[in-house]
């Protein structure tokens, strides 16, 4: 936005409100700084123009509204994996057949090559690095973004 803090530009234009930012903050923070520079918003999809007084009001809704079905989506995710969970179902990606890691580390014991491993396989080289090189360190919880 250097060309906005030179006031080169007049009018900012979008496709649509969930393009501009994450969450009604960022969002918020974003036409603060615009409208702080003498800047203007035109949202293509929405059909607002923050010219006019109605313009900024309806921008204020939409994200109102966009950050609300971003958590609603969100509770329904947790819900369907807490679910899938308390009925026994495995999460997450099959596993690597015993069969095909045998077969893995033996090539490899043979000398072969990672990737000519994968080409005969018929998988990815990145299966055969893991069973190889062992599965990647666990990074730990993720911490929860407190702008979300």
């Amino acid at each position: 936005m250097g060309r906005r803090d030179r006031r080169e530009i007049d009018l900012v234009m979008a496709w649509s409100v969930d393009r501009l930012g994450r969450s009604l903050q960022q969002q918020f923070a974003l036409l603060s700084g615009l409208q702080a520079k003498g800047v203007d918003l035109y949202l293509h999809q929405q059909g607002i123009d923050t010219t006019t007084s109605a313009g900024q009001a309806m921008f204020q809704m939409c994200g109102v509204f966009a950050e609300f079905e971003r958590a609603m989506i969100r509770e329904r995710v947790r819900a369907g994996l807490q679910r899938a969970r308390a009925q026994g179902k495995t999460l997450g990606r099959p596993r690597t057949p015993e069969v095909v890691e045998a077969r893995i580390r033996a090539a490899r014991r043979q000398g072969k090559g990672i990737k000519k491993i994968a080409s005969e396989l018929g998988i990815g080289v990145s299966t055969v690095q893991r069973v190889v090189h062992g599965p990647a360190p666990n990074p730990g919880p993720r911490l929860r973004n407190p702008n979300r």
